[in-house]
């Protein structure tokens, strides 16, 4: 079932007032952390007893999305966490410890199958980002390249919402870039915080929009 996002106070962008924020040749599309470990239904994350029902539907949305983005002209760029033993970040290693969880999460491995894209891959031309923190921009060159294709806008997709979406999000936003977030285009393991990390976000760093929105106005800009 997908997730419930009608919160009355949230506002939702238009497709006119969303076409005309943004420009193409300026802009990218991000799809978060769409890997088997966080979003398919034999993942890591479903295998520790996560609820997956809200994965599914975020993804057809984002699938959905990527063929507008491109006809449109937009920058496509994918993000995954890759992870190794060699480069755990010592602060999650003892966050997992005080949680009794010693030795980490260990997903997303390099070279295993939850690492890899479910879904949906990227083609030739885009940008792949590997990183090993909830933001995408840390320790990785995703600034740089975005600078280097002249990007000053962004439009977020993926999972989780309340974690990399809102991490590289705000990020994002800290660095001088406009953020817009489709919101059914992301999804968390419970509504409530997928629906407290949009409000969030909202108040702070970015305009919201659902995807049928979203894609009405790219394919207006794709002429």
């Amino acid at each position: 079932m997908p997730i419930d996002v009608m919160i009355p106070d949230f506002k939702f962008l238009g497709a006119a007032d969303f076409a005309g924020m943004i420009d193409p040749a300026r802009t990218a599309l991000f799809v978060i952390d769409i890997q088997r470990d966080f979003a398919a239904p034999d993942g890591f994350s479903a295998r520790v007893g996560s609820d997956m029902s809200t994965m599914e539907p975020a993804i057809d949305a984002i699938e959905r999305l990527i063929p507008a983005a491109r006809r449109a002209g937009l920058k496509l760029v994918f993000m995954r966490v890759i992870t190794r033993d060699e480069t755990d970040p010592a602060v999650l290693l003892r966050l997992m410890e005080r949680r009794g969880r010693a030795g980490g999460a260990a997903l997303c491995r390099a070279g295993t199958p939850g690492a890899d894209y479910y879904r949906i891959s990227p083609e030739p031309g885009d940008i792949e980002i590997e990183k090993i923190r909830f933001d995408s921009f840390i320790e990785t060159t995703l600034d740089a390249q975005l600078r280097a294709a002249g990007i000053d806008t962004i439009v977020v997709t993926g999972v989780s919402t309340d974690c990399c979406v809102d991490s590289t999000s705000r990020s994002a936003f800290q660095r001088d870039y406009d953020v817009f977030v489709v919101a059914d285009a992301c999804a968390a393991g419970t509504p409530h915080l997928h629906n407290g990390a949009l409000s969030a976000l909202e108040k702070n760093v970015a305009l919201l929009v659902k995807s049928d929105t979203a894609i009405a106005a790219l394919n207006s800009l794709a002429g």
